[in-house]
């Protein structure tokens, strides 16, 4: 089972924030400020030399969440995967989704309710039948063992 940790999520963000940086024409010091960063920081970081922090790493795929080359990392869903990591086994109140129309394959439907896998990062998710976030995580049995809790409760 793939479970993505902070670490690889942070270089994979280390290993990409060049080319984020020149998909959206922005030079060192027009990213290192919209980073937070110096630019001696980011161009430090370019070269392999020093790495993002979890914060630094969280804040470039969010801000940049339209990128092509994000996207195509993590499978489009940059919030869901950062909660999957940060939030293991909290309790996440979600908004409202799309359903899953991409990057999203359906694992498992039951009683309206619906287990979907992330196509890129193989994190998954459970939509309640408003397509409600219940719970995201990497952990299968677990996403599981939160649908017989739910339809328990339901049938109550």
């Amino acid at each position: 089972m793939f479970a993505m940790k902070k670490s690889q999520f942070i270089n994979i963000m280390n290993e990409h924030i060049k080319l984020i940086r020149n998909e959206y024409g922005l030079n060192q010091d027009k990213m290192a400020a919209i980073l937070g960063l110096s630019k001696k920081t980011l161009v430090e970081i370019e070269k392999g030399r020093s790495t993002l922090s979890w914060t630094s790493a969280v804040a470039l795929a969010i801000i940049f969440s339209n990128s092509t080359i994000i996207n195509n990392q993590l499978g489009g869903d940059v919030e869901d995967i950062i909660v999957a990591i940060a939030f293991d086994d909290v309790g996440v109140k979600y908004p409202r989704t799309m359903g899953g129309k991409i990057w999203w394959k359906a694992v498992l439907e039951k009683d309206g309710y619906c287990i979907q896998q992330n196509i890129l990062s193989h994190h998954y998710r459970l939509l309640d039948p408003d397509n409600r976030r219940r719970i995201t995580s990497f952990d299968f049995d677990e996403i599981e063992e939160h649908l017989a809790r739910e339809i328990l409760k339901k049938c109550r």
